[in-house]
C-alpha cells in the first residue's frame, strides 16, 4: 500500500513540474527587443575594426583553396593512372619476353 502511495506522490510531483509558468521560461524563446547591455556588447567597436575579415579577401582566399584541392586530387589522380599505366605495361613486356623465350 505505501508502494502505491509513494508512487502517485512521485507521479504528482512530476506532474506539478511539467505545468511551467509562462513567465519563467528563457526571454529568449520570445522576440524580445535587447537591453542596453546587450545593445553595447552588439556595437561596432572602433579597436577591433583593423582584425574583421574583408570579404573580397575571405572570398579570393576562399576561391585559391579550391582550386588547390582541386590541383591535389588531380594531381593524386594522375599518378594513379600513370603508375596503374606503367605496370600494366611490365605487366606485358614481362607476358611477351617469358612466351619467346
Amino acid at each position: 500500500m505505501a508502494f502505491f502511495l509513494n508512487k502517485s506522490t512521485l507521479a504528482s510531483h512530476f506532474r506539478s513540474q511539467s505545468q511551467v509558468d509562462p513567465s519563467s521560461l528563457s526571454r529568449r524563446g520570445f522576440h524580445v527587443e535587447p537591453g542596453t547591455r546587450e545593445k553595447a556588447l552588439l556595437a561596432e567597436d572602433p579597436c577591433l575594426r583593423r582584425f574583421r575579415s574583408h570579404k573580397k579577401a575571405v572570398s579570393r582566399l576562399k576561391r585559391v583553396g579550391d582550386v588547390l584541392t582541386i590541383v591535389v586530387v588531380a594531381g593524386c589522380c594522375y599518378e594513379i593512372y600513370v603508375k596503374a599505366t606503367m605496370r600494366e605495361e611490365a605487366r606485358r613486356q614481362a607476358k611477351t619476353g617469358s612466351g619467346s623465350t
